[in-house]
């Protein structure tokens, strides 16, 4: 009777590894089309573009900016220059979604860590608060990676339009906003080396995340 309790329990070790491995091997996503899509407006309707086509070369773009990092160091487009980077809105003070969205910028930290092709970008919505001095404290606390991640400040309007009027990171469709409405929202936004938006993902959500990373790795294989 105990040989047998030993076989049945070896038994179910064996299944119980097999489920394992298999939930394992399953759980990383795959991305949900083999090329993406770009977008142009608020309203993120997806445009299917070859990448190589004159029509994606005169797409919308993400414009020219100058705006400082944590280091204080300046940053512009050109920082991003052949590089693939995912942008998000944030700050340093904020008690609700920004902590979470930091915890999932990590994620995305941990991931392309030794990818030099990728880039995180992450504007202070209060960037008359958010100084160098604060940035950098606040990226020191979190493990942020000065190479990999910036966390910029600057002028205001030129902040909330880039955030609205560039990278449509806001939902409000059909809301008129001013310079001076608060610019406040949780979608991380995947840009290509030609400063394409190619997808918009909730900064709050895990499972996006991962899809956010699945197509990271789709986009790479963009010739």
């Amino acid at each position: 009777m105990k040989k047998l309790n030993i076989k049945y329990i070896r038994i179910l070790g064996l299944v119980l590894c097999f489920l394992s491995c298999k939930e394992s091997s399953t759980s990383e996503k795959s991305s949900r089309v083999a090329a993406l899509p770009f977008y142009k407006e608020a309203t993120f309707t997806p445009y299917w573009l070859d990448a190589d086509s004159e029509e994606a070369d005169i797409f919308h773009r993400i414009p020219k900016f100058s705006l400082v990092n944590q280091l204080g160091v300046e940053v512009t487009e050109n920082a991003f220059k052949d590089k693939i980077y995912i942008a998000d809105f944030f700050f340093t003070t904020c008690p609700g979604i920004c902590p979470k969205m930091t915890a999932n910028m990590m994620v995305l930290q941990e991931e392309f860590l030794q990818d030099n092709d990728i880039l995180l970008l992450s504007h202070s919505v209060t960037p008359e608060t958010d100084s160098i001095p604060i940035l950098k404290l606040y990226a020191e606390t979190k493990g942020i990676n000065d190479t990999k991640w910036h966390l910029v400040t600057g002028d205001r309007k030129q902040i909330y339009d880039l955030g609205r009027q560039a990278y449509f990171a806001e939902e409000d469709l059909g809301v008129d906003k001013t310079e001076d409405d608060f610019l406040h929202t949780e979608n991380f936004v995947l840009i290509d080396k030609e400063r394409h938006i190619r997808g918009i993902y909730n900064g709050l959500n895990k499972t996006s995340v991962q899809q956010l990373i699945a197509d990271v790795k789709t986009l790479q294989k963009e010739k």
